[in-house]
């Protein structure tokens, strides 16, 4: 991939023949080879990425369509990217639940949980729930964005005597809505 600046190209885009497309990228002209057509069938997997494609467009047309969530991917984008492609990328990417550190849970009402969790955009929401032995639910409720935007706290509301074979869930959503879920065992 070349950029082109000369008076010919300028502002140019298509592909010429069967060998270079032109298209436009932040203002600037690009020059690149023509994709090769392919004869075969796509693959189950390429099919399912083309179909969540086309939600990522289909999602980022709403975005830009919806005052609020246009001006919130306006104010992410950088000076190459446009507020459409944050959005699409936004759909396309969904958070990552990168620890859940429960050194500060011993069961107690008030003890606290610290979820740190990342997303290409931004994390909206993390959710907590804590699950006995038997499967029975013992508590649950948002957690708190902390001052660096990374790391979200939660504190426990309901005293949990039997921490044995207990679990958390935690599930981590973003404005495009995807939602990501990791689970760990409290002891």
């Amino acid at each position: 991939m070349a950029h082109s600046s000369n008076v010919i190209t300028h502002g140019m885009s298509g592909m010429v023949g069967d060998t270079i497309v032109f298209r436009q990228v932040g203002g600037k002209t690009v020059v690149a080879a023509a994709p090769k057509p392919t004869t075969k069938d796509p693959s189950v997997l390429q099919q399912q990425q083309r179909l969540k494609f086309q939600e990522a467009i289909i999602y980022g047309k709403r975005a830009m369509a919806d005052p609020s969530k246009k001006a919130a991917y306006e104010a992410s984008a950088k000076e190459s990217e446009s507020a459409f492609n944050v959005a699409v990328a936004d759909l396309l990417n969904a958070p990552d639940i990168e620890s859940i550190d429960i050194s500060a849970y011993k069961g107690k009402t008030g003890d606290k949980i610290s979820i740190t969790a990342i997303d290409d955009f931004a994390v909206t929401d993390v959710f907590v729930s804590i699950y006995n032995a038997d499967g029975s639910l013992v508590e649950e409720g948002p957690a708190v964005l902390g001052d660096d935007g990374i790391r979200w706290q939660y504190t426990a509301i309901v005293n949990n005597d039997s921490l044995t074979d207990d679990k958390i869930i935690i599930k981590a959503g973003d404005l495009a809505g995807n939602l990501s879920q990791k689970e760990q065992p409290l002891v």
